[in-house]
Order: C-alpha cells, then structure tokens, then sequence
C-alpha cells in the first residue's frame, strides 16, 4: 500500500480539519507532563466528554448519556430498524501516556460524520458516535469499565474496586462527576449492533512495513496477576552465606527468566503468546544497600488470541513457583487475584466492508491482530458485530512518544467514509 495523497474535495477536507482541531482540543486538557494524563472518572475525563459533546451538537447529532457516563450522539440514518452503527473509542490515558490512544478513534468518529454532513450523505442506518468511559483498566483493576456498563455486562462487586491514585471507589468516583451506579446495575442492556473502532496500532508491524493502516482481525486476550509478591528472608549482604539465603529479588529474577523460556517454546509450537513482568517493586523502606531482599513486588501480563494457551501458560507458570519453592527453601511466592479478559474474534462481514471502503479508495490494508486490550473487544464479546483499523504508529504506545501522522488517520478515514457512501452497511 504506497502512501497516496487524500483527494483535495470538501469530505476530505473536513476529515482532516475535525482530526486536526479534535486532537488538539482534547489534549490541551492534562494533567502536568510529561506526555497525558486524563485519569478515569476524573474532571479532565469529563471535560474531554463535554468537549465532544459540543463538537457533535455542532453537527446536528442528538446527544445522551448512560448512567455510567457514557456518551452517545446520533446521527439518524435512513431506515432506522437497521442495527446502528456505533463508532469511536475512550478519552481518558493511562499516567503520562501518549497523543492518540483513544483520542484518535474519537476524532475519527466525528471526521466521519463531518465528512457525511459535508457531501450531504445520509448513511442506511443510524450512526452513533460512542465516547466511553474509563477504558485503561490502570486506574481501576477493572477491564472495559465504560464499555461494559454500556453493554450491562459491568458486575456489582465491580463497583467497589478502588482507583490507584485515590483508594477510592469506582462507584465513588461514579457519584462524583454526576452518574448513577445504582441505576447502571438495574439498566437493561442495549440490542446488540454494531462497532467500529480507529486506534492507533500499539506495536511496530504497520510502521515497519511503510503501511498507514491495517484492519483488525482478533484482539488478544489478556491473563494478569496485578499484585503478586515474592516473600524470602531479610539477611544482612556480608554475614549471609550463598548456601540458606531466601533472596527475593535472585527468586523473583529465576521466574522472569524460566516464563521467558516458556514463552520460547510456546512460539516455537505456532501458538500466539506474550509475557511481560509490566511492574516490579523491591524499593519499599526495607529495602537497602546491605540487605538480602525479603520481599517483592511484580505484576504479570499474559496475553493471547487463545483461551487454551492462555490456561497453559497459567499451568507452567505455577509449575514454575512450584520449583523455585521447592529449590529455594524460604521462598514463597503469592500471585493475589487472577484477572482476565477475553480474546475476541471480530466481524468477518464489518472486515470485508472497511475492506471495500478501502478498495475504492485503491487501499490494500492488510489484516492484523491487536495485542492490546480495546472497547472493540467488549462490544465483539456482546455479540456485537465489531472491527477495528489500526493507525500506524511509532515511538511505543502508553507512553509521551506515541507517533501517529494525522494523515494516515485520516486516510483510514476516507476508507471507511466511502464504504458508508457506496457499500452501505455491511
């Protein structure tokens, strides 16, 4: 897919200029850098809703909310008993996180409808620009928080997890910028539709490869232990023998490096597997030069487009700590509370129609898989007919250095305008 020039026509021009000014808007609204920082169910969250909220009135869509804060604005189609067709993504960012991820989508969701409005298209069924809340599960140990309350798939127990920053509670936080969590549990869930998601891609595949934008396929799902911990034995670091330490830390480094072995061999079957240690703590007051650590602190995140490598990746890692017990005696390791999400397999027919927006436009974008978590998922998990279109991206993802070119968003963005205004709904 070579890098064409957009066509200089009115719809492309409102594409571009929507992308530009949202962008610029929604990240004008942070906490001090570096990078962004818009906590979930924080006021700069909501100033970011009110800030899109204004930009969909601006063109002609009815706007709502849900009682988890999720916002919707529709743009009414011509035969409104099809299934709509939902769009866009989330405006809260992990800590010091990057430009794009999830502003992107939602500035794509409005170039679409600007985009509409501009060439007097009426798309077949309803289109709904779809804001949610709190999607990046790092402030709350919550995956798809606004996501699945929108779907009524969020649990009650679920509402009590605590927001990192604040110890505070999510229904707390809720409360605090004006919803009702009460009322969220007694909701009935929507009919399932449809979703379409623009995110910038959170690995290098479509940067490597020179290719502006990739259609999804299938988004990993995701094994975590949030707060696992190594337990040994505090020594003094020159009277301690080798022979009878309990060192955390040496326990803790033998478990990375035998997961890293297992991830190996895990490839090396074909099966679709990732591990990363995302955090690691052994800096607590206790900790000093001249101890044999005692203690530490680790997450672990497994992620696979497969339930089954998932559970056998789980198995060898327990077998592991089994060994590192059994070898190093005083060690005891406590991996806390499992999490998961689902791997989620999206819409053959919705892939097939961004696909053709695409071809007209003289687009080959390859087929991909998400390694990251998305609200797609969530949706597709419903039974929702959902598809994403990775952005390219360099510079890593969760992080100040996200690169996208407005550009390359905005080409993905003509793909699917000119599915809306030639191939109708798929």
């Amino acid at each position: 897919m070579t890098d064409l020039p957009l066509a200089e026509d009115a719809p492309a021009r409102a594409i571009r200029s929507t992308i530009d000014r949202v962008l610029a808007e929604v990240n004008a609204l942070s906490e001090g850098g570096p990078g962004w920082t818009r906590p979930s169910y924080s006021d700069l969250e909501s100033h970011a809703h009110a800030l899109i909220e204004a930009e969909a009135r601006a063109l002609g869509m009815s706007v709502s909310r849900d009682h988890a804060g999720n916002l919707f604005a529709r743009m009414e189609g011509r035969d409104p008993s099809l299934p709509a067709l939902h769009c866009g993504s989330h405006l809260d960012t992990v800590a010091e996180g990057g430009a794009f991820d999830g502003q992107a989508g939602v500035a794509a969701a409005l170039a679409l409808v600007a985009a509409m409005r501009e060439a007097g298209v009426t798309p077949e069924a309803d289109f709904v620009l779809t804001v949610t809340r709190a999607e990046e599960s790092v402030w709350f140990p919550v995956s798809y928080i606004g996501s699945r309350a929108a779907l009524g798939r969020l649990l009650p127990e679920e509402l009590e997890a605590l927001r990192v920053d604040t110890g505070r509670t999510l229904a707390e936080h809720m409360r605090e910028q004006g919803f009702d969590p009460d009322a969220l549990m007694r909701a009935e869930p929507p009919k399932p539709a449809r979703f379409l998601e623009f995110h910038i891609e959170q690995g290098p595949v479509l940067d490597r490869a020179g290719e502006p934008y990739g259609i999804v396929s299938a988004i990993r799902g995701g094994l975590r232990y949030r707060a696992a911990e190594v337990h040994g034995t505090w020594a003094h670091s020159g009277g301690a023998p080798r022979e009878g330490r309990a060192d955390a830390v040496v326990a803790f480094a033998d478990l990375v490096m035998a997961m890293d072995r297992a991830w190996e061999t895990f490839l090396s079957r074909g099966a679709d597997l990732t591990v990363t240690f995302g955090k690691v703590d052994a800096a607590s007051p206790a900790h000093a030069m001249a101890k044999v650590p005692g203690e530490l602190a680790f997450c672990l995140d497994l992620r696979s487009e497969d339930v089954t490598v998932l559970e056998a990746a789980d198995r060898v890692l327990r077998e592991e700590i089994r060994r590192i017990e059994t070898e190093r005696p005083g060690i005891r390791f406590d991996l806390g509370t499992q999490s998961r999400s689902q791997p989620a397999r999206l819409s053959p027919a919705m892939i097939d129609w961004v696909a053709g927006g695409a071809a007209r436009r003289g687009d080959q974008p390859r087929r991909m898989l998400s390694g990251g978590g998305h609200d797609a998922a969530a949706f597709a998990s419903a039974g929702w007919d959902s598809v994403m279109v990775f952005i390219r991206n360099w510079n890593g993802s969760h992080c100040p250095d996200e690169g996208m070119d407005p550009a390359d968003l905005a080409r993905a963005v003509e793909a699917v305008f000119a599915a809306l205004s030639g191939n109708g709904s798929p």
